[in-house]
């Protein structure tokens, strides 16, 4: 079995010195690359239809990413000036310099990440672990849950074979059955269902106090220099998740919705409202609580920058994270209405 193993730590810290010479971002004549990824959300609707570049005017290129990672290097480079990533490489990219503001907490993650062993690996229960091979994306937010689990169940992590993939990686590593189980987010963790059995979910982690999360993040710099657009991008994306959460039950396999989400995800129609119901999405109100913007997100980061830290994944934790947290924007968009 032959398995690359994604450089995700020397891609941080690469990015992070070349933030320091890299252009704020490419904002000329008013045009800008925002990074996302794969996840099911409502706002996959709204890029779909080209909201984001009605309400702000701008020429917006929407670039696909597999990892937050990927999303941290390109953001360093100054290729890329918005991003989405978890809240895992929001810590680390945080840690390690790199100048950023988180600008909206995308979701809160629930069931649309799991652990999935796979059928006919004599894993039935957690301690079947042991001695198995575990694939996830490092400094990732399944790798964050995956440890948690572990000690949640009192199992050394040391005592399983935690291998690095990226969930392309994953998916095909689990096709030919070189994994045992994987801690992952859709569209592979709709595949490897397929054939595998939810061992748990970072819903259940997050009540044994690991909880996850996704994000917007902008570079600082850009942002400050564009804070009405930041504003728009905030309240283009908060009103989607208000117009699901309104009526959720519309958002069918065979809706409009849906065959959006499946051209811009890959993932199965039939999976996109049961993966929709994976995340909690907060509205402009809950954004600037104090429980997200206000103040919760920033406790959030740090505790996940000392579980980095714990693992070695970051050489320190900031003491603060309130630096990489700016609520200005949502309330801008909030007095917008």
């Amino acid at each position: 079995m032959k398995l690359r193993k994604y450089g995700i730590l020397t891609a941080i810290a690469t990015a992070a010195l070349a933030l320091a010479s890299a252009p704020a971002a490419r904002a000329a004549d008013n045009e800008i690359t925002i990074g996302y990824q794969t996840g099911v959300d409502p706002a996959k609707v709204a890029i779909a239809d080209g909201i984001y570049e009605k309400a702000t005017g701008w020429k917006i290129d929407w670039r696909k990413f597999d990892t937050g990672a990927d999303v941290i290097a390109a953001m360093a480079s100054g290729d890329v000036a918005i991003g989405y990533v978890g809240s895992s490489p929001l810590a680390a990219g945080a840690s390690r310099g790199l100048d950023i503001q988180t600008i909206l907490v995308a979701d809160l993650i629930g069931d649309a990440e799991a652990l999935v062993v796979r059928n006919g690996s004599g894993i039935s229960k957690p301690e079947d672990l042991i001695g198995k091979k575990v694939a996830v994306p490092f400094v990732s937010t399944t790798h964050y849950s995956l440890i948690a689990a572990l000690k949640h169940w009192n199992i050394d992590p040391k005592q399983v074979q935690i291998i690095n993939l990226r969930p392309p990686e994953i998916a095909a590593a689990w096709q030919r059955g070189d994994i045992d189980a994987t801690y992952v987010w859709d569209p592979a963790l709709g595949k490897v269902k397929e054939t595998g059995t939810v061992l748990t979910t970072s819903a259940e982690v997050a009540k044994w106090g690991a909880p996850t999360f996704d994000a917007y993040i902008a570079l600082r710099d850009f942002a400050t220099k564009h804070p009405a657009f930041i504003a728009s991008f905030v309240r283009v994306t908060t009103d989607t998740y208000a117009r699901y959460r309104a009526n959720p039950a519309a958002w069918t396999a065979d809706s409009p919705e849906a065959k959006k989400i499946v051209k811009l995800t890959g993932v199965k129609a039939e999976d996109v409202p049961v993966l929709l119901t994976g995340s909690y999405f907060p509205l402009l109100d809950e954004q600037v609580s104090d429980k997200l913007l206000g103040g919760g997100t920033a406790k959030a980061i740090a505790a996940t920058a000392n579980f980095l830290k714990e693992q070695g994944k970051i050489p320190e934790a900031k003491p603060d994270y309130a630096p990489f947290v700016e609520v200005s924007y949502a309330k801008a968009a909030v007095a917008t209405n």
